[in-house]
């Protein structure tokens, strides 16, 4: 038996440092390795879910914000204003009310101004019309056209003078004389376009058709930078674009809109057919003359007008001269009689009247159409909204091939819109004709431009240039609540963002430290290497000295 009891606790006392430290810095490599996968995953989470949430926010804040606009207005809230604009028009008059509350305080925000709506959720909106019949309405807007611009001038002076003297003897209003005034077709259409404007944030503009009883407008954002121009279109340009800051600084710029503004008087719905009844009976008389013929002088010898439904008699009167007319329901000849109407210009960057118009991105644009391009294609037709260049042709084209007759049966069955009355029947075949043509042939739009919309309302709201114009006038009403709501909205930016970068502040500490860590730990490994390595050879010898001499056999 060879005994080791002396030498045996002294062996493995001097291996074991040998094995142990190692496998505990292994372990604590994995565990440290872990831990910050582990802190790695949860930061990857922490951003995806902060992404992730916040379009879901938006869209839940738009969605309360629409609904919100359709509720009724809480007139018991002492923090609303409100505002009145006055819209005096050649067919009436008629008022809009519009609220908003206290501003937020961030100059960069618009005030979020919005029409106010009564106990039914409907807006308040007060119409008057005058008591005349529309055909004297129409002949005396003609008679005006005819007089003198001086004369026109002075009586909107006299009317203005009158407001200007006696709306804050009558009311008690924030009013100033700048606010009563006259606005041009471009200014018009410059409100309805900046009434698109978001009250949080700038979105991205649509463009504007407004076709009328008497005048066209279209109005729509164009790009700052523009290509070089001739002279004599670069003189056009300048008079057509407006250029205007809804912001309340001039410094801050992104409120700032360049917008081409057109309105073309005499292209309106009911000006074009008088225009076009000139045209019929002027050439019609002449041609009677040359050929010795009669046709129009007599019901039983009408002038056959494409433009009308089959078997619509009308009679067209100019001072002593009259035309007796049937119509023909020929939709496509009543578009072609139509092109000379449009005045157009040989030239592609021209539009109706030889007018310059601003080139517009059919591939990246959006167009809204008011008015008559609502009711020719709802109120009879009946496929109001997204319009559809040849669906709509076809209809139209069916409308006007139909018997008068069958057209007023149908109208008593109450198969047309509510809105629709016997002169809609009555020229809807021509004004249908009138708009397709003035929208492709006058402005270029494609046939299959897929981007418009013909509306009377959107998101349920009626678009005015009203709203347009208040906003511009309320423009620098925000700047008295700056200053107040300065330092609050700097505290609250900061709190925010301090605790953010202080969230992820701490996830970077972590990661420091664990780093530090696994560096110590490397940095021990190192050391027990170089140890190990050292004493390696007096292991050897000691071994070789001692064993033999303690390799003793004790007998029994």
């Amino acid at each position: 038996r060879i005994s080791f009891s002396y030498l045996c606790p002294a062996s493995w006392y001097f291996t074991v440092p040998t094995v142990s430290p190692f496998l505990r810095q292994r372990v604590a490599f994995l565990g440290v390795f872990f831990i910050s996968c582990l802190l790695l995953l949860m930061l990857i989470m922490d951003f995806g879910h902060w992404g992730a949430s916040l379009p879901s926010d938006r869209l839940y804040e738009r969605y309360l914000a629409r609904v919100g606009e359709l509720e009724a207005t809480d007139t018991e809230d002492p923090s609303l204003n409100y505002g009145l604009v006055i819209d005096c028009g050649s067919s009436g008059s008629r008022i809009f009310v519009y609220f908003w509350p206290r501003h937020n305080g961030n100059p960069h925000d618009l005030l979020d101004i919005k029409q106010m709506r009564d106990r039914n959720s409907q807006p308040v909106v007060k119409k008057i019309k005058p008591e005349k019949e529309e055909e004297e309405v129409q002949k005396e807007e003609e008679e005006v056209q005819k007089e003198e611009e001086e004369i026109i001038f002075r009586k909107q002076l006299a009317i203005l003078a009158d407001l200007v003297k006696d709306l804050p003897l009558e009311f008690d209003f924030l009013f100033s004389q700048s606010q009563a005034e006259v606005i041009s077709g471009k200014q018009e259409e410059s409100d309805a376009e900046s009434s698109q404007e978001s009250a949080i944030g700038r979105r991205r503009t649509v463009g504007i058709l407004d076709m009328g009883g008497a005048s066209l407008q279209i109005a729509y954002e164009v790009p700052t930078s523009t290509s070089a121009l001739p002279p004599k279109q670069e003189e056009a340009a300048k008079i057509l674009l407006a250029e205007f800051n809804l912001g309340c600084d001039v410094q801050h710029t992104e409120h700032v809109y360049r917008v081409y503004v057109t309105t073309f008087l005499g292209f309106g719905g009911n000006f074009a057919r008088q225009r076009y009844e000139d045209l019929v009976l002027n050439e019609t008389l002449n041609k009677n003359r040359l050929l010795g013929q009669k046709t129009g002088l007599s019901p039983d010898n009408p002038f056959l007008d494409p433009c009308l439904p089959v078997g619509l008699t009308d009679v067209v009167e100019r001072n002593s001269q009259v035309l007796h007319i049937r119509g023909k329901g020929d939709w496509a000849t009543c578009g072609m009689m139509l092109s000379p109407l449009l005045a157009r210009s040989n030239t592609s960057q021209a539009s109706l009247n030889g007018i310059y118009q601003s080139p517009i991105d059919f591939n990246n644009s959006e167009f809204y159409g008011f008015s008559e391009f609502f009711y020719c294609t709802e109120d009879v037709l009946r496929i109001g909204g997204h319009y559809h260049g040849p669906t709509f042709a076809k209809a139209a084209q069916d409308y006007c091939g139909m018997a008068w007759s069958v057209l007023t049966q149908r109208f008593r069955n109450g198969l047309f819109s509510s809105h629709a009355d016997e002169h809609r029947l009555k020229y809807q075949c021509f004004k249908s004709a009138w708009m397709y043509q003035v929208l492709h042939e006058g402005f270029h739009f494609p046939y299959d431009y897929p981007n418009l919309r013909t509306a009377q309302l959107v998101y349920d709201r009626e678009v005015q240039w009203t709203l347009g114009a208040i906003l511009y006038k309320t423009r620098f009403l925000p700047l008295r609540d700056l200053r107040q709501e300065g330092v609050r909205q700097v505290h609250g930016n900061w709190f925010r963002l301090s605790f953010v970068y202080n969230h992820y502040l701490f996830f970077a500490c972590i990661l420091v430290v664990l780093l530090a860590i696994i560096l110590y730990l490397l940095r021990l490994r190192r050391i027990h290497r170089r140890q190990t390595r050292a004493s390696a050879p007096l292991d050897l010898l000691w071994i070789e000295e001692v064993v033999p001499m303690i390799g003793v056999q004790v007998g029994p």
